[in-house]
């Protein structure tokens, strides 16, 4: 036992404090009121089964009583018109004619055996002989005439003496107000020697039977049932002007229970009820859900309290640590909270920090400065050097080759140098990397005018910026960039002409600068991999050779707007390729207009214009 005691101790030294927490009281409150809960609750269920049990045991027991009674009672009745010498002569007797006929049919009319409806649950007494000198009516029919019903059929395939017969007569008898019927029938046959065949029919009152069964409130659905044929029904299904109502098998029945009436076998079927213990915790559920949650809202909330009395300051610790294991910097915690064993471990570590970075100052710091100041010593003196040299040589010798060639009438030749000229004196001349877009659309004009005079006629271009768009301030070499990538990976695969659109325009408060070529255009797997190497650059990807110019540009359009800029690029073999670039106008700069520049974006607009 100690030695697992020992393994559970290491294997709990691996959890955090928090989960360990969690451990606590899930195992120490949660898993004991489940359990204590559930217990309780399979105590009250089973017990309230139990009463349920009983309780459909009784029902089923009354109405079976009741059913026993009323067709006992029909029995008794038959048994008098069985054990009745007079009218089993009258029904063996061979008549001449009508009026010997009804002349003994009138010594029976007080028969209290054949008068049964107004004191008995019965509704009707049928006898019926192989005489047919018999004429049909009142309660004597000639047997002939019921041999097609389906009540005798039943009776005669029972074999019996004796049995009940449930049938539906449904539009043989269309003035009967009751078309279910239940009946006793049996041979009258006591009376052995000469005679014909007889029998006795004695119909329950099927109405009667149902009001009875019905009326009681037994607080549970009651089938009574023969086979599948639903006879009676506390739940409807009783209907008397209709044929008898089949189990459909989606009864949810609580106890059955069967008997013998007569030759058929008799079901009882009680329906499921709601459990008392289910139906009493539905009507205090609010109350049951108020406590559970107090149970598991209150210990989680002291639970989370602890936690963060532990882990809080033991994440800052933690981090200090990390910091000094990472970087090397002892920095000290600056909120120490507490005075249990975290909060005087916290104060001893800042002690120990402060000693710590005493000793660093003294030894290691100071040393680190004195390199600092040497090298940034000699780094202003190689930068004092470098300002000597004088950029602008280099425009005054272009400028002298320019003359020349105009001398010469070169004019082409120093138009190029011209161009030249104009985009090193831009680029040397911007102090920062931020340019406005007029400036950088100036250079990209520069450089395709420069392109013309080697592509020829093959280099078209148009350039649009709106005079909104002018002054904010962007990533010089951006435009540039995308416009050289549409000259030398467009123009370069397709020897028709190749149009090149440079568009900058607002949109909401997005800026959107878009370059499109109809060069030779892009395998989508390029394009797709260019998606991603755009949308996800990094410093590490400028290391790469391939497509560095356009992943730098991404960069530092990435980095002046905060990364709220998007790149899409489209491209289609032999058709060309669209580029767009959308930026947030509010994470750039823009810059104020002089009197001047206003009056000179107007007239670029306008030259635009007209072009």
């Amino acid at each position: 036992m100690r030695k697992f005691w020992n393994k559970l101790e290491e294997y709990l030294n691996d959890f955090n404090i928090k989960t360990k927490l969690f451990i606590v009281y899930v195992f120490c409150m949660i898993l004991p009121l489940v359990l204590t809960d559930s217990i309780i609750l399979f105590i009250l269920y089973d017990a309230a089964q139990k009463e349920r049990d009983y309780t459909a045991a009784n029902i089923s027991d009354s109405v079976r009583y009741d059913l026993e009674y009323i067709f006992e009672e029909a029995a008794n009745q038959m048994n008098n018109i069985y054990l009745d010498r007079e009218i089993n002569d009258f029904l063996n007797e061979q008549y001449d004619g009508p009026y010997e006929f009804f002349s003994a049919k009138t010594r029976l009319a007080d028969k209290s055996s054949l008068n049964l409806m107004s004191r008995y649950n019965i509704s009707n007494v049928v006898v019926c002989a192989d005489n047919e000198t018999i004429i049909n009516g009142g309660n004597f029919y000639r047997l002939s005439g019921v041999r097609d019903t389906m009540w005798y059929q039943t009776f005669e395939s029972s074999g019996r003496n004796m049995c009940t017969v449930f049938y539906y007569i449904g539009d043989q008898d269309q003035s009967a107000m009751t078309k279910r019927r239940i009946s006793l029938v049996r041979w009258l046959n006591y009376f052995r020697g000469g005679g014909c065949e007889k029998l006795v029919r004695v119909d329950i009152d099927y109405n009667k039977v149902a009001r009875k069964l019905t009326s009681l409130d037994y607080g549970y659905g009651v089938y009574v049932c023969a086979g599948e044929r639903i006879l009676f029904s506390n739940r409807g299904h009783s209907g008397s002007s209709e044929d008898f109502h089949m189990l459909t098998g989606e009864e949810n029945i609580a106890y059955r229970s069967s008997f013998d009436l007569y030759g058929e076998t008799i079901d009882i079927l009680i329906l499921q009820q709601t459990s008392s213990v289910f139906s009493q915790l539905e009507k205090h559920k609010l109350l049951i859900a108020f406590l559970v949650l107090m149970n598991l809202f209150l210990p989680m909330v002291m639970v989370s309290m602890v936690n963060r009395s532990f882990t809080g300051r033991l994440r800052s610790l933690g981090a200090v640590l990390q910091e000094v294991q990472e970087e090397g910097n002892l920095q000290e915690i600056g909120d120490v909270k507490g005075k249990d064993e975290i909060g005087s471990l916290m104060k001893n570590y800042n002690r120990m920090v402060r000693r710590m970075n005493d000793l660093i100052q003294r030894v290691y710091k100071d040393r680190l400065e004195r390199q600092e100041i040497e090298l940034a010593r000699q780094s202003a003196e190689l930068m004092a050097l470098h300002s000597q040299i004088n950029p602008h040589f280099l425009f005054n010798v272009l400028e002298s080759i320019r003359m020349r060639c105009i001398l010469h009438q070169e004019n082409e030749t120093a138009g190029m140098i011209e161009k030249l000229a104009v985009l090193e004196r831009q680029n040397i001349n911007w102090a920062s990397d931020h340019v406005t877009l007029s400036e950088e659309i100036n250079f990209v004009e520069a450089y395709l005018e420069l392109q013309s005079y080697r592509f020829g006629d093959r280099l078209r271009y148009e350039i649009e910026l709106a005079e909104e768009c002018m002054d904010y301030r962007i990533s010089k070499l951006t435009l540039t960039t995308f416009v050289e990538n549409s000259c030398v990976h467009g123009m370069e695969q397709k020897s028709a002409t190749c149009w090149i659109y440079v568009r900058v325009y607002r949109k909401g408060k997005w800026l959107c600068m878009e370059i499109e070529d109809t060069g030779g255009g892009m395998e989508e797997r390029v394009v797709e991999e260019m998606n991603v190497r755009m949308r996800e650059c990094r410093i590490d990807d400028i290391k790469e050779n391939e497509h560095v110019g356009i992943i730098n540009a991404c960069l530092r359009l990435k980095m002046i707007t905060k990364g709220n800029v998007t790149f899409s690029m489209e491209s289609e073999i032999g058709v060309g390729t669209f580029m767009t670039i959308r930026a947030d106008t509010d994470y750039l700069e823009r810059k104020e207009r002089t009197k001047r520049e206003e009056e000179g974006a107007a007239g670029y607009a306008e030259s635009n214009a007209d072009r």
